[in-house]
């Protein structure tokens, strides 16, 4: 890891210096961005191109390759879940370190909207359903960027809790609500971090939109809260070039075009339409981030060395702090978990064991240098076990991508597919080695000028039989398998959208059967696949090509998953969701498991009484099946290292530290926020529950969810032995009545006047076996408020002691 950067505060009046020598046309060219991801530089004042780079569990650099890895670390959801701020420091650190390596200034993270409902695709970016949490997580995660030389960037300011019409929709949220909730979080980061930059949302909140808000951004943002920093837009969020600058926006993104661009900024200045003072402003501002991320003082260095082998252990660590055991209950008198290290026959069964999801759709999006699958990492952990795999049950919408080591370059590099960038003449304009993922392009500026047709082209081990193929994107396809034609036209969306994420979010799919026979093989039993593909939008391209072996019996597989259950000592289920089903862009519209998993597991826990179901989803799903399975661990996207951290848990190398940020809900009927309501009527997104989302609406209401906010097992017992208000805190006593050492999650709720109890403090405890520990838990009663109730407990349904202060 690279280590702190202790750079002073910038020379104010040296920016000052620099701005009084620029003219307006210099200084409004600087407030649009040079490209996608960079600013224009100005070496006559010392200034170098700034580089910015989407987050938020990783740090992508400036373009969708597989072969330029960064690092991938847990999701935000599952940062939240350790609920540990030094946890999240060094999460920060890690974005930093990773930003240096890169030579990117500015980290588009963390993401800091509301869990409002389980419903939003974009659930598994954020951090918690509660402001208290996520500001206090937030914030660890800025300074730990910020100490690196990077700025770090909250967003979305402000109220961008759903994904439906996201780039038009207006929240309407009464002011109270506003404040309390939905700017709390974004309060307590710029209180205690200082970010050195915010991103403002797409949407409007009540009738202005987030780039032209000059109540929220001028009035609170960098006024009330006295925030320096730069207020850069969505990407493409920026529609009218004065609104903006008079509503506080200091930075178009993307460039170079954009309602400043071609000198039009520039004109509303010159003809007084927009103050020259205001103009200054946002350009001291950026000369600050400058000053701040080091672009005043140097070019950023480069290592194209990849993703550093020491993060490992510590984002293996990170990941298995925030897993949450949910239920481990007693079999044969002991507790399922931890499992016995001389277990002989394990079964691993479902998809996601081989295929796991491991990050959301959308922007957070990164390649990482690796991907340990939970199968993998049971394996290794479990190296004298006879360890056996089904899948189960199919439930992905795409085909599955072909293993990079079953296809062969024709050209004689490697594996991986032959990409050959192909003109109107036929002629070859470049070629590379890819891999078999997806591959996405931003725009066209990494493609040959040119370029007409995307060509892919490989050799696949494949056996005689029939054969399912796919090709995704939006565009026209030929595909020719050994030498034949077997589809031939155009692959188009089913639904209008104005999302310019649409295909990297949700590719249109084309599947085709395919008969080999024994002389469609070569000597070396592989089949000649080529794939040529006119994509249709230049915004963002995507292309895929899946392979679905031979066509799959689902009764067999579904049966040989249940076989294998009942046959071994235990067996471990993993189900979940997918990038898709997750994702930016697009609003869940259901809270079930995808596909036939529910019942996979209901099937394999009948057979097998010692039977443990892993959850490897960003956001709340639906398990009808929990009490009747022994034991539920909650793993969220967990990561490069996801498999071997999920090992250490279920061994108990690792003890599960996580408590839930979010409810988890018994019932769609449950939810504080259904479905209809994360979705926009006639443009507007009212946000009528007020302040009672979360936890609080389910105690408002007296109605128990499946799994309470703050609840966690790990592998150890509690007593709270006592609780006593001292200044400015509560001082809590607990004692691990288990025979092993343990992490206790302490929380302080505060309740008063008759409305329900919210999060007031917490803490986090690590104590030895039999021992006890006091921990001053830090809470910030407003004075003159009357008399609180102080409930200190694990979870916000299970209050273990209670205390009455009066301010």
């Amino acid at each position: 890891m690279s280590g702190a950067v202790d750079r002073p505060e910038p020379d104010e009046s040296r920016l000052r210096s620099l701005l009084a020598g620029l003219t307006v046309e210099q200084k409004a060219r600087l407030l649009t961005g040079s490209g996608f991801w960079t600013l224009h530089a100005m070496p006559e004042i010392g200034l170098h191109r700034m580089v910015l780079s989407d987050g938020p569990n990783g740090v992508r650099g400036t373009k969708w390759d597989e072969r330029d890895t960064s690092l991938l670390l847990p999701v935000a959801s599952a940062v939240a879940a350790t609920w540990d701020v030094d946890a999240a420091r060094l999460v920060g650190e890690l974005f930093g370190d990773e930003a240096r390596r890169r030579g990117v200034h500015v980290v588009l993270a963390p993401t800091v909207n509301l869990h409002r409902s389980p419903f939003g695709g974009r659930h598994f970016e954020n951090f918690s359903e509660d402001p208290l949490l996520v500001g206090e997580i937030g914030a660890q995660v800025v300074k730990g960027i910020q100490s690196r030389g990077v700025a770090a960037t909250p967003k979305h300011f402000v109220a961008n809790d759903s994904e439906t019409g996201r780039m038009t929709y207006d929240a309407v949220v009464e002011p109270r609500v506003l404040r309390q909730v939905y700017l709390e979080p974004f309060r307590r980061i710029v209180e205690q971090a200082r970010p050195w930059a915010v991103m403002t949302a797409y949407n409007s909140v009540n009738g202005h939109s987030m780039t032209e808000n000059s109540e929220l951004v001028n009035g609170i943002l960098k006024g009330e809260w006295g925030w320096d920093g730069v207020n850069v837009s969505d990407w493409l969020a920026a529609r009218d070039c004065e609104r903006c600058a008079l509503g506080g926006l200091d930075l178009v993104m993307p460039g170079p075009g954009g309602p400043w661009s071609g000198g039009a900024l520039a004109r509303a200045v010159q003809e007084g339409r927009v103050a020259e003072e205001l103009l200054d402003d946002k350009v001291l501002r950026l000369l600050r981030l400058a000053a701040r991320t080091g672009a005043l003082d140097g070019e950023s260095e480069v290592d194209l060395s990849g993703p550093p082998d020491e993060a490992r252990p510590v984002i293996r660590t990170l990941a298995a702090r925030g897993f949450v055991l949910l239920r481990n209950a007693n079999v044969d008198d002991q507790p399922v978990l931890p499992l016995s290290a001389s277990v002989g026959k394990v079964a691993v069964i479902g998809e996601n064991a081989v295929l796991p999801a491991v990050q959301g759709g959308g922007s957070s999006h990164v390649s990482p240098p690796h991907v340990v699958t939970p199968l993998d990492g049971i394996r290794a952990a479990l190296s004298d076990a006879e360890v056996v795999f089904r899948r189960g049950v199919r439930h992905r919408r795409l085909l599955d991508p072909i293993p990079r080591e079953r296809v062969h370059d024709p050209e004689g590099e490697g594996d991986g597919l032959r990409l050959d960038f192909v003109g109107d003449d036929g002629a070859v304009l470049g070629s590379e080695l890819r891999g078999t993922e997806t591959l996405l392009w931003l725009g066209k500026s990494d493609i040959p000028r040119g370029t007409a047709v995307l060509r892919l082209r490989g050799d696949l081990r494949a056996e005689p039989g029939e054969h399912v193929f796919g090709v995704h994107g939006s565009g026209k396809f030929e595909v020719e398998i050994a030498g034949r034609v077997v589809f031939d036209g155009e692959v188009a969306r089913q639904v209008d959208t104005d999302d310019p994420l649409a295909d990297m979010i949700e590719p249109p799919e084309q599947r085709v059967d395919v008969v080999l026979v024994d002389s469609d093989l070569s000597e070396d039993g592989t089949v000649a696949v080529a794939v040529d593909f006119a994509p249709d939008g230049d915004t963002v391209i995507a292309l895929g090509l899946g392979h679905g072996g031979l066509v799959p019996d689902a009764a067999a597989e579904f049966d040989a998953a249940v076989r294998a259950a009942r046959e071994a000592d235990i067996a471990i289920v993993v189900v979940g969701t997918d990038a898709e089903i997750e994702t930016e862009g697009r609003d869940r519209h259901s809270l079930d498991l995808p596909g036939a998993q529910d019942a996979l597991v209901e099937a394999v826990a009948a057979a097998n009484p010692r039977t443990v179901v892993v959850v490897n989803a960003g956001s709340p799903v639906l398990m009808p099946w929990v009490r009747d399975v022994p034991a539920v661990l909650w793993t969220w996207f967990g990561s490069q290292e996801y498999g071997d951290a999920l090992a250490d848990v279920l061994l108990g190398v690792a003890e599960p530290g996580g408590r839930l940020p979010t409810t988890l809900p018994t019932t769609t009927a449950d939810v504080p926020v259904p479905l209809p309501r994360v979705q926009p009527m006639d443009g507007k997104l009212h946000y009528s529950e007020g302040t009672l989302i979360g936890y609080r609406a389910y105690l408002a209401r007296d109605s128990r969810p499946a799994f309470h906010f703050g609840h966690g097992l790990g592998y150890t017992s509690w007593e709270y032995v006592d609780a006593a208000a001292v200044p400015g805190a509560v001082r809590v006593t607990v004692r691990n009545c288990g025979e092993r050492a343990g992490r206790e999650v302490v929380q302080v709720y505060a309740a008063s006047h008759g409305r329900p109890p919210w999060l007031a403090g917490f803490r986090v405890v690590d104590v030895e076996a039999g021992q006890e520990a006091e921990v001053d838990v830090a809470v910030r009663i407003p004075d003159g408020s009357g008399e609180h109730r102080l409930l200190t407990g694990r979870s916000s349904g299970d209050i273990r002691l209670t205390i009455v202060v009066n301010n």
